[in-house]
């Protein structure tokens, strides 16, 4: 099994190859300190499992994970960092990563995540996927509320109060015609029929 190693330290860098090829089934086919680095060795090299660190001075892993996925396709990436961080977490399995640990890992069990994802397995635990997913499906359905201008906004937050168009044309300092083209539009972009709707909205 050929692994490629990215950390900018080099003493973590060679603990790491160490205890990967101590198993006796793994090689250690390159390492780099930088993600330009990372970058040219890994396309040429194809390896089986790029360990990848989530955070150096040119770069991230989690974006070099993307440009693996393009450049060398067979290669499966495991993110190693020192950091517990949701958000990097997100974007390492958005990015394609097959694994994300933290350096505080024993080593067998690094080892096992190695061998893990260089057959096709993933590391993502149940409730991080349940996480990732409902976060994902927020994103594929956007609160209709983001369509709306600032002052359509205003309006909207009007009608929730179940004001009239002259107590709104008032508050806002508009006349009545320009809020009754805005409620028109509000509705539209809400796709509600009557301003009464407006008031139950709880989406």
């Amino acid at each position: 099994m050929r692994v490629f190693l990215l950390d900018d330290h080099e003493v973590v860098r060679r603990g790491v190859g160490d205890l990967l090829e101590d198993s006796g089934v793994i090689t250690v086919v390159g390492e780099a300190g930088t993600v330009a680095e990372a970058a040219t060795a890994i396309e040429r090299l194809q390896p089986d499992v790029a360990v990848l660190d989530a955070r150096l001075p040119d770069g991230s892993g989690i974006e070099l994970c993307r440009r693996v996925r393009l450049s060398a396709e067979r290669t499966a990436v495991l993110i190693l960092t020192s950091y517990e961080d949701d958000e990097a977490l997100f974007e390492a399995i958005m990015a394609g990563a097959s694994g994300f640990l933290l350096k505080q890992v024993r080593g067998n069990d690094l080892v096992d995540a190695v061998q893990r994802v260089a057959a096709g397995q993933s590391l993502l635990d149940p409730a991080v996927t349940r996480s990732v997913l409902e976060r994902l499906r927020h994103q594929a359905d956007p609160d209709p509320l983001d369509e709306l201008t600032a002052q359509e906004r205003k309006v909207f937050d009007e009608l929730r109060l179940g004001r009239s168009n002259r107590e709104i044309a008032a508050t806002l300092f508009l006349s009545e015609k320009t809020v009754k083209n805005y409620v028109s539009t509000v509705l539209a972009k809400l796709g509600l029929e009557r301003r009464a709707q407006v008031a139950a909205w709880d989406r």
